[in-house]
């Protein structure tokens, strides 16, 4: 129920691939991802990370209502899980934004 490090891996070849292009450098180390599409890629990493965080919402609602099927145990590694995928869509969202800065103040 991670997100899948793959995406985001192409994610920023494509951003080092841009930076490389607006600095005059050959653009030709960063192609290994061509045609894949970044708003995609980023979309379906947001949503692993809302679905993983609604299955432990609704596992922990199951647990309140008293389900006999939901321990406390499960429900606690479901909200970890969900905390530690969110945490890391921030990192990224960190990293993204800093990459997007860094290109927009490279003069031409």
């Amino acid at each position: 129920m991670a997100i899948d490090t793959r995406t985001l891996d192409q994610m920023m070849t494509e951003l080092r691939s841009a930076a490389a292009v607006t600095s005059g450098k050959s653009a030709q180390q960063g192609n290994a991802v061509e045609g894949a599409d970044f708003s995609q890629a980023l979309k379906s990493a947001i949503d692993q990370v809302n679905q993983v965080q609604q299955q432990a919402q609704q596992m922990t609602q199951d647990f309140a209502s008293g389900s006999s099927n939901v321990n406390l145990q499960d429900v606690m590694v479901n909200l970890q899980k969900a905390n530690i995928s969110f945490q890391q869509m921030v990192q990224v969202r960190n990293k993204l934004v800093t990459a997007y800065h860094d290109i927009m103040n490279m003069q031409v």
